[in-house]
């Protein structure tokens, strides 16, 4: 689960679940369901029941309402998707579906680049008429959030589609064949700021986003030889060694910092290691090392990653590696 401000994106979806008033969620997975659920376990922490729903190959948006129609029981439903941040809230939307459950709403957006985004065209009242799934000429910049209210008539939708050019059951040929079907759809705007953290620029932004927000806590250790200015937040087991932190920051559990410079906008997930190294506008993720290697920017770096310098170098560094693999910085 990727994090932003040091706290992973399902939390901040399942936050504007619970605010909409939806305590019964299914959560899909593939390979990953057991570190989903180490985490959240039943839900109740946060106020929710939770079902975790696996679905052993991903075929599709609309393979995985197919998965979970044990769960749902051909009710209308909300479906969210795991790696959508939105910074504002589906209160309102809720309410209008809950008045009128036989109308699915699609959340939309605009964008500059809908390209690789399901593409929605709306007639003169707003309405959808067409949705195209990451077209190579897009015909409008109106974009499918991922966030999505369904009516029953979804169930019987993604059973009469076939696979499209992606070899998957797309969401928007079910939506279309509501549209086709003369079964009703209305479109909404989002309300507030919306982003695809599966990119990893909007996964920065989004991350830059939430740390202004950040009020500092330190409850790590902190020598005398090592400086901190604005918000900071280090959590419990981490050590701040001759370094300086520039905020806003998060340092999450069990970090060793040692004679580098941290921030500003960077978050450290736990059990990371930085030696010798700078990191700013960054995301460094769980049991990570970055050792000798100066003027690290604008990187994601996954867990237990390994980047380190193999000669002198003064040129500032921009990554994205993958968890469980290694970089070796040559001057």
């Amino acid at each position: 689960m990727l994090p932003v401000a040091d706290r992973p994106v399902l939390l901040h979806i399942l936050d504007r679940i619970r605010e909409a008033g939806v305590t019964d969620v299914g959560i899909i997975a593939g390979e990953n369901m057991d570190q989903i659920s180490s985490i959240l376990g039943n839900g109740n922490d946060i106020g929710l029941q939770l079902t975790y729903l696996h679905q052993e190959k991903p075929l599709g948006l609309a393979h995985a309402v197919i998965t979970a129609q044990d769960f749902l029981d051909r009710d209308p439903f909300l479906m969210f998707l795991g790696d959508i941040f939105l910074d504002g809230h589906i209160m309102k939307e809720t309410q209008r579906f809950r008045e009128d459950p036989e109308v699915s709403r699609i959340l939309l957006t605009h964008v500059s680049d809908p390209r690789e985004l399901g593409v929605v065209e709306l007639d003169d009242n707003g309405r959808p008429t067409r949705l195209r799934e990451k077209p190579g000429r897009p015909t409008s910049n109106v974009v499918l959030t991922g966030i999505y209210f369904f009516s029953e008539a979804m169930h019987q939708a993604v059973w009469s589609i076939s696979p499209g050019d992606r070899g998957e059951l797309e969401i928007t040929d079910a939506i279309q064949w509501l549209i086709d079907r003369g079964h009703p759809v209305e479109a909404d705007m989002v309300d507030g700021g919306w982003k695809d953290t599966g990119n990893p620029s909007d996964l920065l932004d989004v991350n830059r986003r939430e740390l202004r927000k950040l009020h500092g806590e330190i409850h790590g250790d902190v020598d005398t030889a090592s400086s901190l200015h604005g918000e900071v937040r280090i959590a419990e087991g981490s050590t701040v060694i001759r370094s300086r932190i520039h905020g806003p920051v998060t340092i999450g559990h069990n970090c060793v910092i040692t004679d580098s410079t941290i921030g500003p906008f960077t978050s450290v997930s736990e059990g990371s290691r930085i030696t010798s190294a700078s990191v700013e506008n960054s995301i460094v993720l769980a049991h990570a090392t970055v050792h000798g290697v100066g003027d690290i920017s604008a990187s994601l770096i996954g867990r237990h990653a390994e980047v380190r310098r193999a000669s002198s170098s003064t040129t500032k560094h921009t990554f994205v590696i993958g968890d469980h693999s290694g970089a070796e910085v040559r001057g």
